[in-house]
């Protein structure tokens, strides 16, 4: 996101909702992973920081969970130089499964048939790396005029707590943009996307976007309601990236596309998340997620938690 702040709409809210809504819900998403991944170098020179483990599924694989079990049928990976295994990821492997039918494991044979049944999986290529909002707007053709979802590839929530289907269904209603908020810190502000917003009547912990503020310091911040990595984005997004010149580090940002479509009347509202998000974009986060995730298996949280109990005793040998 560039500093650039989404100014307020002239236009009522009971104006923008009549005149948008489109009453169709999104079934495609859009996961832009194009990024070098630098912050996890040497692990991201040949393996797609999307790919890395969380436990046993690979960060893409909670990501791509979390649309399809919100009606989400078909995906679009926006990818880079070296990506290829992502979509790999999502193939079949006959030999693995082969070999596993034989020895009878038929819990693992599920979980690695899982991946590629979640969802119609497809590629396209972000040829540089020119931003989020150049990210989004290559996928247009695939799109079509449909509204859509986009979901940042190094973050997702609980599987028990969804957010993407009130999303999805807000969106539908209002035929709009929706964004993601959750509430932070009031000394984190400088961390995050930060929204001003105002109240409205479309349902509990729904807002009325008015601005966007990248990063402001605690004393400027308009709120403590922070951008998670979730949008649900009308078909007129790609017109406006066409007419989105290079915003904050010289890249084409989706916050000044969003911008253009306020000012000229769609409304955007945000749902305010109450559940947990894994943000796996920074070293801490991933390894905060894996030991999240990993103490709460069944299968093998009793045994981690207490490993990690001991070894935060300074018990743990090794």
């Amino acid at each position: 996101m560039s500093g650039h702040e989404l100014s307020e709409g002239a236009v009522t809210p009971q104006m923008t909702t009549e005149a948008h809504t489109s009453g169709r819900r999104a079934v495609k998403a859009v996961i832009p992973a194009a990024g070098m991944a630098t912050r996890f170098l040497p692990a991201t020179k040949a393996v797609p920081k999307e790919l890395l483990p969380v436990v046993d599924r690979p960060v893409l694989q909670y990501i791509v969970e979390e649309a399809a079990a919100a009606g989400i049928s078909d995906v679009l990976l926006v990818t880079g130089r070296g990506k290829t295994a992502m979509v790999d990821h999502f193939d079949r492997r006959p030999d693995v499964e082969a070999r596993l039918e034989e020895k009878g494991d038929v819990e693992r044979l599920a979980a690695v048939r899982r991946s590629s049944e979640l969802a119609d999986i497809y590629t396209c290529r972000q040829g540089e790396p020119l931003g989020l909002g150049h990210a989004v707007g290559v996928a247009a053709s695939h799109i079509g005029d449909n509204a859509f979802a986009v979901l940042l590839g190094d973050e997702f929530v609980e599987e028990d707590k969804p957010l993407l289907p009130a999303m999805l269904d807000l969106q539908a209603r209002t035929g709009g943009i929706v964004l993601a908020f959750m509430e932070v810190k009031p000394e984190e502000t400088s961390r995050y996307g930060i929204g001003s917003v105002r109240p409205s009547d479309l349902g509990e912990d729904v807002v009325e976007v008015t601005g966007l503020v990248e990063k402001p310091s605690p004393a400027d911040a308009p709120s403590n309601l922070a951008v998670l990595g979730r949008y649900i984005l009308p078909a007129t997004i790609f017109e406006a990236i066409a007419n989105t010149k290079p915003g904050s580090g010289g890249e084409i940002q989706l916050t000044d596309a969003m911008a253009a479509l306020l000012e000229s009347g769609t409304p955007v509202h945000a749902i305010v998340y109450r559940g947990h998000r894994y943000d796996t974009g920074m070293p801490l986060g991933y390894l905060q997620a894996v030991v999240e995730l990993a103490a709460k298996r069944e299968d093998l949280g009793e045994e981690f938690r207490a490993w990690l109990a001991e070894f935060v005793a300074g018990g743990a040998k090794g």
